[in-house]
């Protein structure tokens, strides 16, 4: 072995025994270097916040109860039928396979119909899982097994993903999983990438750490010869390429992985926290609210979401170009009492984007609504029509240069 390599283990141990002896206090006597290890490696061996990581962690699972969270927690029934995901068999290494089905994700639905500690503790229970799952597959293998390979599915995904306080949540459950189980994840793969994930990753990519962002490959349409590279076929589902399927044969193995799906309102909570990022409005009677939105970049998306509280109000987007106004979508009334309406297009041309809630056709009542409108720029059309071609291709190393390179 040569003399650098050894000098660097002797100088990584040193750091172990170092940051064992500083939680000497909270450390128990079986906690082996391999584990310690993990939160060096995860704070790039700086001893200082390799321990605040591990002692902020130690005050969080207390506060979870996470020691019997496992027995003790009752999963809402929401969670149970439409937080979506599943484990399904192991990989070529042994470590546990999760799979992620992120375009049938209601996060919003999910979101109105739970608190943010279930959908914490829900989190930490795949975690302490996943940890069990390393004991049994060691002694099954007798070797040890360490690892989580994910494979997030994006089937599905549009622009209604882009709501930023779901985006904003489902990355701070990722966050409890680096910040409390530290070099979990193994790989993950990210397949049938959509035209719109660049759009995305841009939104993700200030909460997405440097350790985890070297671990996710984008594999867009063509993923199965990869994923076959590290999961034998009878440990991968059969819509994804392999042979597990349920007992009857079913492919989507819906008994391993929750396929999601619209929540019902019948779950719905007090669902004001969803509207606190909104500004509020009141359009009286016969009027009509009308929102601007200069748009200079070709390719830029324009998004809005809105919630009446009573009645519904009418909705359309017009744009002029050059002092001629043509109509984006046409007004009609939508029952926004009931659920948030959302929604995007894409703007091909510069012009000035009108947003327009109608109340003209009432002359009894005034309407109480909330809103949000917002604009996503992509830079030029030739760098996003390239990185779209890039995600199809499923080339990662060329697509991580171009975010490096351009405002995207």
């Amino acid at each position: 072995m040569p003399k650098n390599s050894n000098k660097k283990e002797e100088k990584e141990q040193m750091k172990v025994n170092e940051l064992r002896s500083r939680l000497s206090d909270i450390l128990k006597a079986d906690y082996e270097d391999f584990y310690l290890r993990k939160w060096l490696k995860a704070r790039n061996y700086d001893v200082n916040k390799a321990e605040q990581m591990f002692r902020n962690s130690v005050a969080y699972k207390t506060k979870m109860k996470v020691e019997t969270l496992m027995a003790e927690f009752e999963t809402p029934e929401v969670i149970k039928n439409y937080l979506t995901g599943g484990f399904c068999g192991h990989d070529k290494e042994g470590s546990p396979i999760r799979v992620e089905l992120y375009g049938h994700l209601d996060l919003k639905g999910i979101m109105a119909s739970v608190r943010k500690s279930d959908l914490e503790k829900t989190k930490i229970m795949q975690c302490e899982w996943t940890v069990l799952d390393w004991e049994k597959q060691s002694k099954k293998l007798g070797r040890r097994v360490d690892g989580l390979t994910v494979v997030f599915d994006m089937e599905g995904v549009t622009t209604k993903m882009m709501w930023r306080p779901g985006l904003q949540m489902y990355l701070h459950l990722v966050k409890i999983l680096e910040d409390n189980y530290p070099e979990m994840l193994k790989r993950m793969f990210v397949i049938n990438a959509p035209i719109i994930f660049p759009i995305l990753y841009k939104l993700a990519r200030p909460l997405i750490s440097d350790e985890m962002r070297n671990k996710i490959h984008v594999l867009g349409a063509n993923y199965t010869d990869t994923l076959l590279q590290y999961i034998d076929a009878d440990q991968l589902p059969a819509f994804l390429g392999g042979t597990l399927t349920d007992p009857d044969g079913n492919e989507r193995c819906v008994t391993m992985i929750n396929q999601g799906g619209e929540v019902p309102e019948k779950y719905f909570l007090d669902i004001k926290e969803l509207y606190e990022h909104m500004k509020t409005a009141t359009i009286s009677r016969g009027e009509k609210l009308e929102l601007e939105y200069q748009i200079d970049k070709p390719g830029s998306i324009l998004r809005w979401e809105f919630k009446t509280e009573d009645y519904d109000i009418g909705f359309g987007v017009n744009v002029t170009k050059n002092g001629v106004t043509s109509v984006v979508l046409p007004m009609k009334r939508v029952n926004s009492q009931h659920v948030a309406e959302d929604g995007s297009i894409t703007c091909e041309e510069p012009g000035k984007y009108l947003l327009y809630f109608d109340n003209s056709f009432s002359w009894t009542r005034s309407k109480n609504i909330f809103y949000v409108g917002e604009v996503i720029e992509v830079d030029d059309e030739y760098v996003r029509s390239e990185i779209n071609d890039l995600v199809e291709m499923g080339d990662w190393k060329t697509l991580e240069e171009k975010f490096e390179t351009t405002h995207l």
